[in-house]
C-alpha cells in the first residue's frame, strides 16, 4: 500500500499538471471555436503545436470544464473529431435564429424519408416507397439538395435502381459520431421495416 506522503506527491503533481495545461487548454478551446469541422487529436495537436498527449489531456479537461450546467457549450465527438457545439438544450431554443438557412427544420415527410435510408441503407426509391406508401421522389431531391443522402450505389437488381445512403452532413447534422450512434428502433418500427422487405 502506497504511503500516505507519496499519495499526496501525486495528487500534487496532478495539480500542477493540470494548472499547467491551462494556457494549452484555452489554445484547443481556441481552435475549436474557430474551427467549423469537427478536428481529429492529430489535427488538433498540429495546429496547436502540442504534443498529442497534451492534446489529450486538454480534451479531458475541457469536457469536464463543458459537464457545468452555466456553460452553453459541449464538447462533441462528431464523425470522427472533436467540435465545440452548443448543449443540445439551448440549441432546440435558438436553432431557427442561429443555424444556417441549410439548416432549416425538416418537413415530416422529409425526415420520415431520412429515418428510411438511415436505418435500411443502402436503399432504393421503391424501398422507400414500399414502407412510405407515397413516392419519394420529392423527397429524395431535397435531402440531396441539403446534403443529407447521397447515391452510394446500384442494386444488383434488374434496372439496376440507384442506391441512397446519408452523408457525413447527416451525422454532424445530427451530432452523431457514426450510423452506429443512432437511437435503437422500437418494435412497431422494426416489424414496419421488416414487412416492406
Amino acid at each position: 500500500m502506497p504511503e500516505q506522503g507519496s499519495l499526496d506527491n501525486s495528487k500534487k503533481e496532478e495539480k500542477e499538471m493540470v494548472v499547467n495545461l491551462e494556457k494549452e487548454c484555452g489554445l484547443i478551446e481556441t481552435i475549436l471555436f474557430l474551427d467549423s469541422e469537427p478536428l481529429t487529436i492529430d489535427a488538433i495537436s498540429n495546429i496547436a503545436q502540442l504534443s498529442k498527449d497534451i492534446t489529450e489531456n486538454c480534451i479531458e479537461l475541457l469536457k469536464e470544464k463543458y459537464l457545468a450546467e452555466n456553460c452553453g457549450m459541449e464538447l462533441a465527438f462528431i464523425t470522427g473529431g472533436w467540435a465545440l457545439v452548443p448543449k443540445k438544450e439551448f440549441w432546440n431554443v435558438l436553432k431557427e435564429r442561429y443555424g444556417n438557412k441549410s439548416e432549416g427544420k425538416l418537413s415530416k415527410s422529409a425526415l420520415e424519408t431520412l429515418t428510411i435510408i438511415a436505418y435500411k441503407q443502402p436503399v432504393t426509391r421503391a424501398e422507400i416507397e414500399s414502407i412510405r406508401g407515397v413516392p419519394p421522389d420529392n423527397m429524395i431531391r431535397h435531402l440531396v439538395e441539403r446534403q443529407l443522402i447521397q447515391e452510394v450505389g446500384k442494386k444488383d437488381a434488374p434496372g439496376r435502381p440507384t442506391q441512397f445512403g446519408t452523408t457525413k452532413e447527416f451525422l454532424k447534422f445530427f451530432r452523431l459520431n457514426s450510423i452506429a450512434d443512432l437511437p435503437k428502433l422500437d418494435k412497431n418500427d422494426e416489424e414496419t421495416f421488416i414487412l416492406a422487405r
